[in-house]
């Protein structure tokens, strides 16, 4: 075989996937840059071919988050890389007092999305609309669904917080109200996602260094049967209920 046909084999099967495949974003970079970065080594997205369709549905499920929140010190974008619009005392704060606050943001509740965001108005995102000096309107708060909260640790002016909620529902929002529910004020110091429908941080995301053609081509295979699998535990759990429930009625 001659030299590079086996990259030209790997990129032709690589055209030939349907699928998806969860990749490992580094602080710091936008989605967008994680993106673009890909392209520029693989002129593929990550949702392949027909994957692009599934990505919706990915962002629709479940996520859990690790952030770090600071309180004392509240900013334009809700994190560390906007300007210091606030500071407030916070050490009347405890760690019981946060506790107790997190209570409030738990289950279903409303949530106002930050004006920094991939939103949009008029077709333009809310955060590019804001970087261009223009008027933005706030959206409207909305119903979101938060799993589950925890306080993970407590030292202030810093708190590290495990969040699991759904889709459309933003970690800085809460750290913004949770600042505000404890009298001070607070935004995200960090934020890293350890998990997004079926995949976790750990096992699925694909490393920058690993950005190469037969990586993401055995990631898309295994994610796609990932994707499949849990697929197919619904679609039985959901049967499972049916039937229960039709039982139910004729007793």
């Amino acid at each position: 075989m001659a030299a590079g046909s086996g990259s030209i084999v790997l990129a032709e099967k690589l055209q030939g996937l349907n699928g998806l495949f969860a990749i490992h974003k580094k602080k710091g970079p936008t989605s967008a840059d994680v993106l673009n970065l890909l392209k520029t080594k693989l002129l593929k997205v990550v949702g392949i071919g027909k994957g692009t369709k599934m990505l919706s549905g990915m962002l629709s499920c479940s996520k859990k988050y690790t952030t770090v929140g600071e309180l004392g010190k509240a900013t334009d974008t809700l994190d560390a890389l906007g300007m210091v619009t606030e500071e407030q005392s916070y050490d009347h704060i405890t760690k019981d007092d946060l506790e107790s606050a997190l209570k409030k943001f738990a289950g279903n509740i409303m949530q106002t999305p930050p004006l920094y965001s991939a939103l949009k108005q008029n077709g333009q995102r809310l955060s590019c609309l804001m970087k261009k000096g223009k008027a933005v309107e706030a959206k409207p708060a909305r119903p979101v669904v938060v799993f589950s909260l925890s306080v993970q640790d407590y030292n202030p002016p810093l708190f590290t917080l495990n969040v699991e909620c759904g889709g459309g529902f933003y970690v800085r929002s809460l750290v913004n109200d949770l600042g505000k529910e404890l009298s001070s004020c607070a935004h995200v110091k960090e934020l890293i996602r350890t998990k997004q429908g079926p995949f976790t941080l750990d096992e699925h995301a694909l490393q920058e260094e690993n950005w190469t053609i037969d990586e993401i081509v055995k990631a898309v295979e295994s994610c796609t049967q990932l994707v499949s699998s849990e697929a197919a535990c619904k679609k039985l759990k959901t049967n499972s209920q049916e039937i229960t429930e039709q039982v139910e009625e004729a007793d």
